[in-house]
């Protein structure tokens, strides 16, 4: 009798355990593009770490970015809105006026408010900064985070990525890192990857939920001259796409000699995915250290596709800034040991505003049921990847005021099973795709369907009107070339530079 009452209680126990709310590690890559990952095809840059956490778990085909650059991303991840609905169209300026407002339920609060522990660590822009004169500086820890490590206190993206992350003569680190805890040759990767083992062990006694959103790999990329060595050694790297590199002259050298700006068989790019795959396999092995692989969904990501200055998004079209499928079809696994059957390929077709509903179920959240999301619970396609589910369309508003310096024009698309429309705003013209019969998006057959043009079209703008789609210059869009005059500013964002016509 004594034997049975022990089994049952190390039965129950075990039921307990297995019944935790399961942890989650969200790890965001900047600007990583479709194709750069080993088990995504790519035979360059080693990634072995990656490519095994997609044999442990699901890896995407169909993984989609809300936006082609950054901010939208990050709007829509936090709030499992689409970012047109939010208002952040395109990247934050570092003097912006505009941020995520407070106003919005995110992703960490609703980690927050049931009894998570949640932390950050890197890249938030999601705000303008007070050093470069904004009247708003809104932070990760008043969207829900109870700690922000190696945040960004100024314009990014300068290479400045060692210690002591001075870039040229500015007078201030742009992070707030206030000194180096892995020597004088400390490296931004290393560091961050350092601090997301730090706060596991820290926080392992019950559910946390871990943002670590990379820096790397945004340009200027500059790696750590080891990994760059090893590479280079391995295939010649491109001819430079820049007759001048910053952190080349600064070295004594005319042109990019060092190859940041290579465009293919980047040294750079493929020595910063190595460092953060090198941080994957800490946090995994850190995990069975601590018998919380079992507890712990896993998910990896880029924000939107590869800067074609540095790297090729083939066999996908364009790239960041761009609604080819360069620029917002982006790589993407989950682990979830247990839960998400081991080595699965998902075809399904997803994009980022559907983490905060899959992730509220996968983690049983209470939130509000009158909690607004533009996403899609994916859940039953984490668990079974031959799942039906309801048919839907998938939409991208991005309107600018002028082109963008990567190729990007102002314009918006709609992708619907294997059909996707993109609408030109400035000219009015439509592209259209098939994607199963090409997936390079280099024939495009819209003078063949004209009803196909004519149905997407017309649900593109529905939408638009649904979400309330602005322009960048804060004009609503009811139809292509044509817009109304209205309120675009975020509630409790009001800006005293703004002028306002008075009658």
């Amino acid at each position: 009798m004594k034997q049975l009452v022990t089994i049952y209680l190390l039965m129950s126990l075990a039921t307990t355990i297995h019944a935790r709310q399961p942890n989650v590690i969200f790890i965001l890559a900047d600007d990583l593009g479709y194709s750069e990952l080993g088990c995504y095809g790519n035979e360059f840059n080693e990634t072995p770490t990656l490519d095994r956490l997609s044999q442990q778990g699901m890896r995407f085909t169909n993984a989609y970015a809300a936006a082609p650059v950054c901010s939208p991303y990050r709007a829509a991840l936090m709030t499992g809105l689409h970012p047109a609905r939010v208002g952040i169209l395109d990247y934050l300026r570092p003097n912006s006026a505009f941020a995520l407002s407070t106003s919005y339920h995110t992703l960490p609060e609703a980690f927050q408010t049931n009894g998570y522990t949640t932390g950050f660590i890197g890249k938030w822009h999601l705000t303008g900064y007070k050093y470069h004169d904004s009247p708003y500086e809104i932070r990760p820890t008043d969207h829900g985070f109870d700690t922000e490590v190696a945040g960004e206190v100024k314009g990014v993206g300068n290479g400045a990525n060692f210690w002591p992350y001075f870039f040229r003569d500015q007078p201030i680190r742009w992070l707030d890192i206030k000194e180096n805890k892995l020597g004088d040759d400390e490296y931004l990767v290393d560091r961050m990857n350092h601090e997301a083992i730090q706060f596991i062990e820290e926080n392992q006694s019950k559910p946390f939920f871990l943002y670590l959103s990379h820096y790397a790999t945004h340009s200027i990329l500059n790696g750590r001259p080891d990994k760059v060595g090893k590479y280079i050694n391995k295939h010649p790297p491109g001819k430079s796409l820049r007759s001048n590199c910053y952190l080349c002259k600064d070295s004594g050298h005319e042109g990019d000699p060092l190859h940041h700006w290579a465009p293919n068989h980047n040294p750079h790019l493929a020595a910063m995915l190595e460092s953060i795959d090198d941080g994957v396999q800490l946090i995994t092995e850190k995990l069975e250290e601590l018998d919380l692989a079992d507890d712990t969904i896993i998910i990896f990501t880029s924000d939107n596709g590869g800067e074609t200055q540095v790297t090729t998004n083939t066999p996908l079209r364009g790239g960041k800034s761009q609604l080819y499928e360069g620029g917002i079809r982006i790589p993407m696994i989950v682990r979830w040991p247990g839960t998400i059957p081991a080595g699965t390929v998902l075809d399904n077709y997803t994009m980022n505003t559907d983490f905060f509903p899959t992730l509220v179920k996968a983690c049983n959240l209470k939130i509000s049921t009158n909690h607004q999301t533009d996403g899609a619970n994916m859940l039953p396609h984490w668990k079974n990847p031959s799942a039906t589910g309801s048919a839907r369309d998938l939409h991208w508003h991005y309107p600018l005021d002028s082109p963008h310096f990567l190729g990007g024009v102002s314009s918006g698309a709609i992708r619907s099973g294997n059909w996707k429309l993109i609408e030109f705003f400035e000219t009015g013209k439509f592209e259209l795709f098939n994607l199963q019969q090409d997936l390079g998006e280099s024939k495009d057959v819209a003078e063949n369907y004209p009803l196909v043009v004519q149905s997407l079209s017309s649900r593109l703008q529905q939408w638009r009107h649904q979400v309330g789609a602005r322009t960048a210059s804060g004009l609503k869009m009811s139809r292509s070339g044509s817009a109304i005059l209205e309120d675009a500013f975020s509630e409790g964002l009001v800006s005293d530079r703004w002028f306002f016509q008075k009658y």
